[in-house]
């Protein structure tokens, strides 16, 4: 359905939503770039971006909506009820033993979420002026499906004529042709990357343009002899900074005085510029890997620091950009800038490159550990080694840089030896920050998803939590980020059990030390020349001291980054190689060491490292 406003010498007004669950202490980063964008690139487009989480947020507290926001099935659950009412009683207990996990919920129970979610929708939805656009638009990512459902269905009864369109993470290719086909009340969805697309949907609407990009999926789609050419940028020079002023415009017609003070998103790169990790479907919008240069990363971040006042930014890229990334940090460390960054980095970015990502700010990464048997990673190709894993565990306290990482269970085809090897270098990873358990999930259109065979995958089916959020007359006319599969789901459950088990003893260990009497990190070394004393921690055991002298201690400092036994052996001649493996080998028996192979990495970090208290 292509409305034409007839109107093409005024002002076309496009609203963009993000709805909860975004994080409420950043401006989506998808309204911000497609707002820089049209305000640039076509001045006839008036954007206006509003973000009702912030609504939620100040109705819900903080702390509540932070919690809820972390579970994607109660984010996605506290709406399918009000959309989907028949669908309350069967998600009734299955939400409120999720919620039972929220330590802010208090005395909230199910009901009067419910109750709380329907009030601030309704109201949000009342005070807003829609007769002003001339399409409203809602960026739908991770925990924002049934959000943006039940907020344009309740739109369109109040606007039957505005147009609505979805676009988004969530709405790629058969996944947005099947929302469009299920839901009547959305007019258009974008799939793929959204700002030239949503440009020229604007312009046809508009009546300045009479073809619709093929990546505009229309209700009645008409056909029209003009060509559409180009449906993502070469290259993201071509992007502006991102417009976040109408966040901060909402944020304070929420929020009197300054409750907290934004984080703000910032794109250096799209795309994966690995792109070959098995289980992953983050990329399905892109084609491609494309990066912006360290000059232009620079200028973004002091544009909008200056701006806004703001000194916390999270890069949103699946990974750094291994060319330019390294300059960009340089260039934060040459002043007297005290940014501080967030970003997701794969393994290899270690040594020099993390210190000098560390000085120019990064103080916080997501790293892409997701397993340590060495069988395992290379069956979900992540081009890394288990070695590589701990090292950049290690680097990471040593550097003050708090990692977090997922550590995924039951990936089909697991074998009881990569769990048998997965608990073993769990007892190696005690002394850095834990990982997080993350049961494998079947996203659509990840490589297993493309070649379940290849994985013993029989079926591949609607995730079960799916079937509880959606009535059975549209969930099998709907392609889902998440999935399910048969096959050995059952028993790989089972066989990870004690895995899952040891990463909540390891979880408890770590919050048990945080207090101001556990000032150094649990395995930690001091020096003094002749002498090593390297402290070590152990659960449910009294602190152990080692003492390495001479030699023993020349060794271990020689395995403070990765070493070749080959090197060890021409660094301490006058040792045979019997003597050097022995020793190592005592080393690692006691876990002050790691061997994989015939490289050696040291665990221990020294105990004025800037990782203390991590």
């Amino acid at each position: 359905m292509v409305e034409n406003t007839n109107q093409s010498h005024l002002p076309f007004r496009l609203g963009l939503i993000a709805m909860p669950w975004a994080l409420f202490n950043r401006p989506s980063v998808q309204l911000g770039a497609l707002k820089g964008y049209l305000a640039q690139a076509e001045p006839n487009v008036q954007v206006r971006c509003l973000h009702p989480y912030l609504g939620l947020a100040k109705s819900l507290g903080l702390d509540l909506y932070r919690e809820v926001s972390q579970d994607v099935w109660l984010c996605e659950g506290l709406y399918a009820g009000l959309l989907f009412p028949e669908q309350r009683g069967g998600l009734q207990g299955f939400l409120a033993q999720r919620l039972r996990k929220c330590k802010a919920a208090g005395d909230h129970d199910i009901e009067s979420l419910w109750h709380k979610v329907d009030v601030h929708l309704r109201q949000w939805l009342a005070r807003q002026n829609w007769g002003q656009f001339h399409l409203v638009g809602f960026s739908v990512c991770f925990n924002q499906l049934l959000p943006s459902l039940l907020a344009a269905k309740q739109l369109k009864a109040l606007q039957p004529q505005l147009p609505i369109v979805f676009g988004g993470s969530s709405c790629v290719a058969e996944m947005g042709s099947s929302l469009l086909e299920s839901f009547p009340w959305l007019d258009y969805v974008v799939h793929g990357e959204g700002e030239l697309v949503l440009a020229n949907l604007c312009q046809v609407l508009a009546g300045r343009q009479t073809a619709l990009a093929p990546q505009v999926l229309a209700r009645n789609r008409q056909t029209h002899e003009e060509a559409f050419t180009g449906c993502q940028f070469k290259n993201l020079s071509e992007l502006p900074t991102p417009n976040y002023d109408d966040y901060f415009l909402d944020l304070r017609q929420e929020f009197s005085g300054d409750p907290f003070v934004p984080e703000l998103p910032v794109e250096f790169s799209r795309g994966c510029w690995w792109g070959k990790c098995t289980f992953c479907n983050l990329n399905l919008q892109w084609h491609g890997y494309r990066g912006k240069s360290a000059e232009q990363m620079e200028r973004e971040v002091l544009t909008l620091s200056q701006r806004h006042g703001c000194l916390d930014f999270s890069f949103t890229d699946n990974v750094l950009p291994g060319r330019e990334a390294p300059d960009f940090f340089a260039k934060m460390a040459s002043g007297t800038r005290d940014f501080r960054f967030f970003a997701e980095l794969r393994v290899n970015q270690r040594g020099e490159t993390l210190k000098g990502y560390r000085q120019g700010g990064l103080v916080a990464v997501q790293a892409g550990i997701e397993a340590l048997s060495q069988s395992l990673l290379e069956r979900m190709r992540k081009g890394a080694t288990v070695m590589e894993n701990l090292a950049l565990m290690k680097e990471s306290v040593a550097l003050g840089i708090r990692l977090d990482g997922n550590l995924i269970t039951g990936f089909p085809g697991s074998t009881e030896a990569e769990v048998a090897e997965t608990l073993t270098n769990l007892e190696y990873v005690l002394p850095f920050t834990p990982l997080t358990g993350a049961a494998f999930f079947l996203g659509h259109g990840s490589w297993v998803a493309e070649n379940p065979q290849d994985y013993g995958i029989r079926a591949i089916v609607q995730h079960p939590h799916n079937r509880k959020l959606f009535p059975p007359r549209i969930l099998p006319g709907l392609t889902l980020l998440l999935n399910d599969y048969r096959g050995d789901r059952a028993p790989q459950r089972r066989l990870w059990q004690p895995v899952v088990r040891k990463i909540r003893d390891w979880q408890r260990f770590h919050a048990a030390r945080r207090s101001p009497a556990h000032l150094v990190p649990p395995l930690s070394y001091r020096d003094a020349g002749n002498l090593l004393i390297i402290r070590q921690e152990l659960p449910g055991r009294p602190t152990l001291h080692h003492r390495l002298r001479g030699t023993s201690r020349a060794i271990y400092l020689a395995c403070d980054t990765v070493v070749e036994f080959a090197a060890l052996t021409r660094l301490f001649p006058k040792l045979n190689t019997a003597q050097l493996a022995t020793f190592l080998e005592e080393l690692a028996a006691k876990r002050l060491l790691f061997a994989q192979g015939t490289r050696y990495l040291a665990l221990a970090v020294h105990a004025t490292a800037a990782g203390n208290g991590v």
